[in-house]
């Protein structure tokens, strides 16, 4: 299947698999109106008295009433499939002025593909690219003002649909500012390619269709709390269901006959340099992966975004070049001009983007203020990574007085109580005929735990404390993986998780890339916005609960009593914090407005919506605040300072190289209780555990 015969056979099976799915449609509505002619048939024979007597009388009553309630739900469901808004990806629009150069290279290769051009350009904090139908009227424009001296016909909502009617070219930020122009223009060729097919009535008509069932779905799954609400969305739910388990198969199949022609169309334009340019593409996923678990995740944590993460995979990007011999290429073509020079202002457009990742990958607020404002790569060092180690060191010592322990280590001269390094140390260090932890069975208290760690419990009533990081039945379990903790700098061999797997990664059902993405297929699923997990989250905490038992079995005693004491102080932390967090709604975009991710497009009633990594261990949330706690003191007693490095975030910095194994003998401490690797390390530097630090 080549040229222009491979193109029409991809839009040919994508048209008959289209019309497959408006089969199903109109078979539905003939289900829907069979009622209703037998009811027809049943008073016309009664009322020329072909159908007399008091049986036919009876049967005329049950299936005209049968009939009327058929018609009613059926109108119903397709009000609800109608008039529903379908789901949209968050993006930041660009408009045209911003970016005109980048218009007229998107023009110009739907000329050269002989293509609609698309309606609008959009960028996504993503690495990747699609199509996005914003038809439907609510993910229309606000109406303008109507003035006098308007012409006519120029500001109707008919002229308004007509410019929409092409879907909008999303764009992933990070290719515009790591790839070349000519890469761009090459990835971009068959995602333009696809608003062919897009245009074809039939196909337009079928995934309105899809698209209504996957958003009635998403309002059935809304949780309601009266009874009639509840069976309505029941039958709405159970009916947008069995359709789209009718249409999957067809919708699946039409996407990638869409795809195939628009890849087939596409080989024309600068074929050979996009194989070149997928290497580009396969390189930023691992770069913005880096980049965002790495280094944003820490300072979002702290109330901070940073707002040139575009500009951050860059130097990533270039760190990775610099460190593996396999991609010296890469730093070559840095030379060349680079995509983000076809926008006007493209640190305006990195800040829109940077904003609209906090909000998706963390759930941060619309918008700037005291507890959520921006950080420059410049400031990274002192405002996040400084901050983030004093912080959790003094969390760290704050837990240890509610443990009881003293605050004058052993070796402290006399009247020295500050917060020390000595005084965790000697706290973790297991006696000769102390044991570590067997595996966790049963419930286990604050005593107990204070009991086999060998310290006192707190004077007075203190606060109890779980025997697991959730056992602060005030809070509920929060995904506090690393809140405020950096990232551990020093695991260079870590894996880093990737959290643009293709099986989590929302792309919507009417993606024209070369591999569709169909979301509605699974349409046992509820959309993931509305879905009520309530009910499921007693159960998660016990699992949780085991998980982290499972995961403390091995450690010291003292080790698992200060773990969850700390997982216990991280929950009840965000459990305050998330009020305010929830109460910050989406402002209105006003005219004349910055330029701003679409708020009003999409649902943020579940923020985040791509949660970057899973909840934290009670073993990773004590290794983090132990190595937080010897970062500090290497800052006050030895002169290091807070460093960033691109691919493994918050760094310690020795006259300005990088230290190293401090991982291993933190990890040492944490699961043996032994503090020889790390005192050794600490001699080796200078570091004086026994000084008081300086804490938040």
């Amino acid at each position: 299947m080549t040229g222009i015969g491979g193109v029409e056979m991809g839009a040919q099976a994508a048209r008959a698999r289209a019309l497959a799915v408006l089969r199903v449609r109109s078979r539905a509505l003939a289900v829907a109106l069979l009622p209703a002619a037998l009811a027809v048939i049943l008073l016309v024979g009664g009322s020329t008295g072909h159908l007399a007597g008091a049986a036919w009388d009876v049967l005329r009553w049950v299936v005209s009433v049968l009939a009327l309630f058929v018609l009613l739900a059926a109108a119903g469901v397709a009000l609800v499939v109608a008039r529903s808004r379908p789901a949209v990806t968050p993006t930041v629009t660009v408009a045209e002025e911003s970016a005109p150069d980048l218009y007229r290279m998107v023009r110009d290769l739907a000329d050269r593909l002989d293509v609609p051009v698309p309606s609008a350009i959009a960028l996504t904090p993503d690495c990747d690219s699609w199509l996005e139908d914003r038809t439907h009227p609510a993910h229309g424009p606000p109406p303008a003002k109507k003035h006098d001296d308007d012409l006519a016909g120029l500001s109707d909502p008919a002229h308004r649909r007509s410019a929409a009617a092409a879907p909008v070219l999303v764009i992933g930020s990070p290719f515009l500012w790591w790839m070349r122009v000519g890469e761009l223009r090459a990835v971009l060729a068959p995602v333009v390619a696809g608003t062919g097919p897009s245009a074809h009535p039939d196909i337009a008509a079928a995934r309105r269709f899809i698209r209504g069932l996957d958003a009635a779905v998403a309002v059935a799954s809304a949780g309601r709390r009266d009874p009639l609400s509840r069976v309505a969305c029941a039958g709405l739910g159970w009916a947008s269901r069995l359709l789209l388990r009718s249409c999957r198969g067809h919708a699946t199949e039409m996407e990638r006959g869409v795809a195939a022609a628009a890849a087939e169309r596409a080989q024309a334009v600068d074929y050979g340099l996009r194989i070149v340019a997928q290497e580009q593409v396969g390189l930023a996923y691992a770069g913005w992966d880096r980049l965002l678990t790495r280094v944003a995740l820490p300072a979002w944590r702290m109330g901070r975004w940073p707002s040139r993460l575009d500009v951050g995979v860059v130097a990533a990007l270039t760190e990775l070049s610099r460190r593996d011999r396999l991609a010296e290429g890469f730093a070559s073509r840095l030379g060349e001009r680079p995509a983000c020079d076809l926008l006007e202002e493209p640190g305006v457009m990195d800040e829109a983007v940077s904003l609209l990742a906090a909000r998706l990958f963390h759930g941060g607020p619309a918008e700037t203020g005291p507890d959520w404002s921006p950080v420059g790569w410049d400031e990274y060092p002192e405002e996040v990574v400084d901050r983030a180690w004093r912080t959790d060191a003094a969390r760290l010592h704050r837990v240890l007085d509610t443990l009881g322990v003293r605050r004058a280590a052993g070796g402290v001269a006399p009247g020295t109580d500050g917060p020390t390094l000595a005084r965790v140390l000697d706290h973790l260090t297991t006696p000769d005929n102390a044991v570590t932890v067997p595996p966790v069975t049963g419930a286990h208290t604050e005593t107990e735990a204070a009991a086999e760690a060998g310290t006192e419990a707190p004077a007075g009533g203190g606060t109890p404390h779980p025997h697991v990081p959730h056992a602060d039945h005030e809070a509920p379990h929060v995904p506090y993986a690393d809140h405020e903790a950096p990232h551990v700098p020093y695991a260079d061999d870590e894996t880093p998780h990737v959290p643009y797997a293709d099986d989590e990664t929302p792309h919507v059902p009417y993606a024209d890339h070369e591999t569709p993405h169909v979301p509605h297929a699974d349409d046992e699923t509820p959309h993931v916005p509305y879905a009520d997990h309530a009910a499921d989250e007693g159960d998660m905490d016990d699992v949780d609960d085991m998980d982290d038992e499972d995961d403390l079995a091995g450690t010291t005693a003292r080790g698992a009593a200060l773990a969850a004491g700390l997982s216990a102080q991280l929950a009840r932390e965000e459990a305050q914090a998330r009020p305010a967090a929830a109460g910050a709604a989406s402002p209105a975009p006003q005219p004349g407005a910055g330029t701003g991710p679409d708020a009003a497009l999409w649902d943020d009633r579940a923020l985040p919506l791509l949660p970057l990594q899973p909840p934290r261990t009670g073993r990773e949330i004590l290794t983090a605040h132990i190595t937080a706690m010897v970062c500090c003191a290497a800052m006050d007693t030895a002169g290091a300072a807070p460093g960033l490095d691109w691919l493994d975030g918050p760094s310690l910095l020795f006259d300005g190289a990088r230290a190293a194994d401090l991982a291993p003998s933190v990890l040492s401490l944490v699961e043996t209780g032994d503090p020889g690797p790390l005192r050794a390390w600490m001699t080796d530097l200078g570091i004086r555990p026994e000084k008081p630090v300086r804490l938040v």
